[in-house]
Protein backbone atom coordinates (compact mmCIF):
# COMPACT_ATOMS: atom_id res chain seq x y z
CA UNK A 1 0.00 0.00 0.00
CA UNK A 2 1.27 3.43 -0.95
CA UNK A 3 1.69 5.95 1.83
CA UNK A 4 -0.75 8.84 1.69
CA UNK A 5 0.30 12.48 1.78
CA UNK A 6 -1.51 15.34 3.51
CA UNK A 7 -1.97 18.30 1.18
CA UNK A 8 -4.15 21.37 1.01
CA UNK A 9 -5.72 22.35 -2.28
CA UNK A 10 -7.28 25.75 -2.80
CA UNK A 11 -10.32 25.14 -4.98
CA UNK A 12 -12.61 28.03 -5.90
CA UNK A 13 -11.04 30.10 -3.13
CA UNK A 14 -11.64 27.50 -0.39
CA UNK A 15 -8.90 25.40 1.19
CA UNK A 16 -9.46 21.63 1.17
CA UNK A 17 -7.20 19.57 3.42
CA UNK A 18 -7.00 16.11 1.88
CA UNK A 19 -4.97 12.94 2.33
CA UNK A 20 -4.09 11.35 -1.01
CA UNK A 21 -1.82 8.78 -2.54
CA UNK A 22 0.86 10.54 -4.58
CA UNK A 23 -0.54 8.92 -7.75
CA UNK A 24 -4.13 10.15 -7.26
CA UNK A 25 -5.22 12.41 -10.09
CA UNK A 26 -6.45 15.93 -9.57
CA UNK A 27 -9.85 15.12 -11.09
CA UNK A 28 -10.39 12.21 -8.70
CA UNK A 29 -9.31 14.34 -5.74
CA UNK A 30 -11.58 17.24 -6.73
CA UNK A 31 -14.54 14.90 -7.07
CA UNK A 32 -13.91 12.37 -4.28
CA UNK A 33 -12.12 14.37 -1.61
CA UNK A 34 -13.34 17.93 -2.22
CA UNK A 35 -16.90 16.88 -3.09
CA UNK A 36 -17.02 19.00 -6.26
CA UNK A 37 -18.55 16.76 -8.89
CA UNK A 38 -19.06 19.34 -11.64
CA UNK A 39 -15.71 18.38 -13.15
CA UNK A 40 -16.39 15.26 -15.18
CA UNK A 41 -14.21 12.25 -15.82
CA UNK A 42 -14.27 11.25 -19.47
CA UNK A 43 -11.51 9.45 -21.29
CA UNK A 44 -8.89 9.61 -18.49
CA UNK A 45 -6.25 10.09 -21.21
CA UNK A 46 -6.38 13.87 -21.70
CA UNK A 47 -8.18 13.60 -25.03
CA UNK A 48 -11.80 14.62 -24.38
CA UNK A 49 -11.40 17.71 -22.17
CA UNK A 50 -14.37 16.92 -19.91
CA UNK A 51 -12.10 17.25 -16.86
CA UNK A 52 -10.68 20.67 -17.77
CA UNK A 53 -10.11 22.98 -14.81
CA UNK A 54 -8.00 26.11 -14.38
CA UNK A 55 -4.85 25.66 -12.30
CA UNK A 56 -3.05 28.93 -11.68
CA UNK A 57 -3.77 30.70 -14.92
CA UNK A 58 -3.77 27.67 -17.21
CA UNK A 59 -6.57 25.40 -18.37
CA UNK A 60 -5.42 21.84 -17.68
CA UNK A 61 -6.76 18.34 -18.15
CA UNK A 62 -7.13 17.33 -14.51
CA UNK A 63 -7.01 13.63 -15.39
CA UNK A 64 -3.38 14.12 -16.44
CA UNK A 65 -2.26 15.95 -13.31
CA UNK A 66 -1.62 14.51 -9.88
CA UNK A 67 -3.28 16.27 -6.97
CA UNK A 68 0.11 16.74 -5.30
CA UNK A 69 1.22 18.79 -8.32
CA UNK A 70 -1.52 21.32 -7.59
CA UNK A 71 -0.34 22.12 -4.05
CA UNK A 72 0.16 25.85 -3.62
CA UNK A 73 -1.74 26.70 -6.80
CA UNK A 74 -5.23 28.09 -7.16
CA UNK A 75 -7.70 25.74 -8.78
CA UNK A 76 -10.95 26.85 -10.41
CA UNK A 77 -13.68 24.41 -11.30
CA UNK A 78 -17.04 24.92 -12.94
CA UNK A 79 -18.58 25.37 -9.49
CA UNK A 80 -16.44 28.50 -9.09
CA UNK A 81 -17.43 30.07 -12.40
CA UNK A 82 -20.60 31.83 -11.23
CA UNK A 83 -20.47 34.75 -8.82
CA UNK A 84 -22.94 33.57 -6.21
CA UNK A 85 -26.27 33.26 -8.00
CA UNK A 86 -25.07 35.36 -10.95
CA UNK A 87 -24.05 33.08 -13.79
CA UNK A 88 -20.83 33.73 -15.69
CA UNK A 89 -21.36 35.17 -19.20
CA UNK A 90 -20.32 31.80 -20.64
CA UNK A 91 -22.90 29.94 -18.60
CA UNK A 92 -25.63 32.35 -19.68
CA UNK A 93 -24.51 32.13 -23.33
CA UNK A 94 -24.46 28.31 -23.31
CA UNK A 95 -28.06 28.38 -22.06
CA UNK A 96 -29.24 31.10 -24.45
CA UNK A 97 -27.57 29.59 -27.54
CA UNK A 98 -28.29 25.92 -26.73
CA UNK A 99 -24.57 25.14 -26.43
CA UNK A 100 -25.26 21.96 -24.49
CA UNK A 101 -27.37 18.89 -24.87
CA UNK A 102 -26.43 16.04 -22.56
CA UNK A 103 -24.15 18.41 -20.62
CA UNK A 104 -21.36 15.93 -19.99
CA UNK A 105 -18.71 17.92 -21.88
CA UNK A 106 -20.07 21.32 -20.82
CA UNK A 107 -17.97 21.90 -17.67
CA UNK A 108 -14.79 21.26 -19.64
CA UNK A 109 -15.85 23.63 -22.43
CA UNK A 110 -16.82 26.30 -19.90
CA UNK A 111 -13.49 26.15 -18.08
CA UNK A 112 -11.43 25.98 -21.27
CA UNK A 113 -13.18 28.96 -22.81
CA UNK A 114 -13.26 30.95 -19.55
CA UNK A 115 -9.49 30.62 -19.41
CA UNK A 116 -9.05 31.53 -23.07
CA UNK A 117 -11.35 34.57 -22.93
CA UNK A 118 -9.82 35.82 -19.68
CA UNK A 119 -6.34 35.58 -21.19
CA UNK A 120 -7.27 36.90 -24.64
CA UNK A 121 -10.66 38.62 -24.85
CA UNK A 122 -9.87 39.64 -28.43
CA UNK A 123 -9.25 36.11 -29.68
CA UNK A 124 -10.25 35.75 -33.32
CA UNK A 125 -12.81 33.28 -34.62
CA UNK A 126 -10.29 30.99 -36.33
CA UNK A 127 -8.17 30.68 -33.20
CA UNK A 128 -11.28 30.27 -31.04
CA UNK A 129 -12.56 27.42 -33.22
CA UNK A 130 -9.11 25.81 -33.05
CA UNK A 131 -9.17 26.00 -29.23
CA UNK A 132 -12.71 24.59 -29.07
CA UNK A 133 -11.71 21.66 -31.28
CA UNK A 134 -9.45 20.41 -28.47
CA UNK A 135 -12.51 19.31 -26.45
CA UNK A 136 -14.89 16.61 -27.60
CA UNK A 137 -18.67 16.85 -27.77
CA UNK A 138 -20.73 13.99 -29.15
CA UNK A 139 -24.12 15.74 -29.11
CA UNK A 140 -24.13 19.32 -30.34
CA UNK A 141 -22.11 19.40 -33.54
CA UNK A 142 -20.18 22.37 -32.05
CA UNK A 143 -22.09 25.09 -33.92
CA UNK A 144 -24.12 26.21 -30.92
CA UNK A 145 -21.04 25.98 -28.68
CA UNK A 146 -19.22 28.30 -31.08
CA UNK A 147 -22.20 30.70 -31.11
CA UNK A 148 -22.34 30.67 -27.31
CA UNK A 149 -18.64 31.37 -26.88
CA UNK A 150 -18.76 34.17 -29.46
CA UNK A 151 -21.70 35.76 -27.60
CA UNK A 152 -19.90 35.46 -24.25
CA UNK A 153 -16.75 36.91 -25.81
CA UNK A 154 -18.71 39.96 -26.96
CA UNK A 155 -20.38 40.39 -23.57
CA UNK A 156 -17.05 40.03 -21.76
CA UNK A 157 -15.40 42.55 -24.09
CA UNK A 158 -18.22 45.04 -23.54
CA UNK A 159 -18.03 44.74 -19.76
CA UNK A 160 -14.22 44.77 -19.55
CA UNK A 161 -12.87 47.77 -17.66
CA UNK A 162 -11.39 50.43 -19.88
CA UNK A 163 -7.75 50.99 -19.03
CA UNK A 164 -7.06 54.42 -17.62
CA UNK A 165 -4.99 56.73 -19.73
CA UNK A 166 -2.43 59.01 -18.14
CA UNK A 167 -3.56 62.55 -17.53
CA UNK A 168 -1.60 65.76 -17.76
CA UNK A 169 -1.50 65.90 -13.97
CA UNK A 170 -0.04 62.42 -13.67
CA UNK A 171 3.64 62.92 -12.86
CA UNK A 172 4.60 59.27 -12.49
CA UNK A 173 7.09 57.94 -15.04
CA UNK A 174 5.47 55.86 -17.78
CA UNK A 175 7.05 52.87 -19.41
CA UNK A 176 6.97 52.75 -23.19
CA UNK A 177 5.74 49.61 -24.87
CA UNK A 178 8.47 47.56 -26.51
CA UNK A 179 8.66 47.72 -30.29
CA UNK A 180 6.46 45.13 -32.10
CA UNK A 181 9.48 43.22 -33.43
CA UNK A 182 10.55 42.44 -29.84
CA UNK A 183 7.06 41.26 -28.95
CA UNK A 184 7.02 38.94 -31.96
CA UNK A 185 10.18 37.18 -30.73
CA UNK A 186 8.23 35.75 -27.75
Amino acid sequence: MTEKIDITLTVNGRPHAVRVEPRKTLVDTIRDDCGLTGTHIGCEHGVCGACTVIVGDQAVRSCLMFAVQARGKTIRTVEGLADGKTLHPLQRAFIAHHGLQCGFCTPGFLMLTANVLERDPDIGDDELIDVLSSNLCRCTGYQNIIKAVRAAREEMRASAPVSASPTDTDTRPHEEAPPPELLAQG
